[in-house]
């Protein structure tokens, strides 16, 4: 629990500063890097074989897409290129270890497909976040509710918890934890919206913050609890061990990985400011 409080409070400062104050450019790159180190972390989770070179043009891949994201836009043709090339780069690589003992499986390659391309185009929504208008406003919406959910989930099922293995894949958590944490969510973002409209001169409106929060937070719930699932699928306890006390960095940003994309298209769809 030390080390997990320590890593946050020396991490936690950096990623605000990077988010809120710096220009776009250096969340695209800050977000290739963890998107790299996620896919390898994932790859390796579900075992993909090291030694193919799947695992390069996955993490190439995975590193480009927040990169094109940013200077060409989300779904550019940049983007649409990065993973036609994955898929191309990985059935050569496919075709000419068949029946070899540096074989690729299909699955692999469907792994491989997700690692390099899903999990970072997901995670670059915070970079397209921060490119909109008042983007360092926006790019923290799914930080709030992928961070805080956690918490307002952890005191409510610690308190109120009473109806536990309500998912075989997260047995200890409660249904009153879930329930919490979705709250929390709406709660925090209402006063995330009370703080701009009072602090950032800016016309918010409250339902639809609560809303992003109620929606962001489900998905954040859901997010954790689907990498879980890859986990114990798996049988491995942690995605990795770069963050002591929090495991990997796609332990810490798998929630993250559903939250961003949902909150993109509710900011473009219903704006709350």
């Amino acid at each position: 629990m030390v080390k997990r409080i320590a890593v946050a409070v020396v991490l936690a400062p950096v990623f605000f500063w990077v988010l809120f104050f710096l220009p776009p450019v250096y969340l695209a790159l800050l977000m290739a890097a963890i998107a790299a180190l996620a896919s390898f972390e994932f790859l390796r989770a579900t075992r993909v074989a090291h030694h193919n070179g799947v695992y390069l043009c996955t993490a190439l891949a995975a590193a480009l897409m927040p990169l094109g994201c940013w200077q060409f836009g989300y779904g550019s043709w940049f983007c649409r290129a990065v993973a036609a090339a994955l898929m191309c780069a990985l059935f050569l690589l496919a075709v000419r270890h068949y029946d070899t003992a540096r074989a690729i499986s299909f699955q692999e390659i469907m792994v491989c497909l997700f690692g390099g391309l899903a999990i970072p185009l997901f995670l670059s929504a915070l970079v397209v976040l921060k490119g909109m208008e008042h983007g360092r406003y926006l790019v923290l919406l799914p930080v709030i509710c992928a961070f805080l959910t956690d918490a307002g989930a952890y005191f409510a099922g610690m308190f109120l918890g009473r109806h536990r293995g309500v998912t075989k894949v997260s047995p200890n958590k409660s249904l009153e934890g879930y329930v919490g944490g979705i709250l929390s969510g709406g709660v925090f973002l209402l006063l995330y919206g009370l703080l701009l409209g009072r602090f950032a001169g800016l016309e918010v409106s409250l339902p639809i913050m609560a809303l992003y929060g109620l929606v962001g937070s489900a998905v954040t719930e859901l997010g954790d609890l689907s990498f879980s699932l890859v986990k114990r699928q798996c049988g491995v306890k942690d995605y990795g061990h770069l963050l002591p006390g929090h495991g990997g960095m796609l332990d810490r940003f798998d929630s993250m990985v559903f939250a961003a994309p949902v909150l993109l298209i509710l900011v473009e769809r219903i704006p709350a400011f």
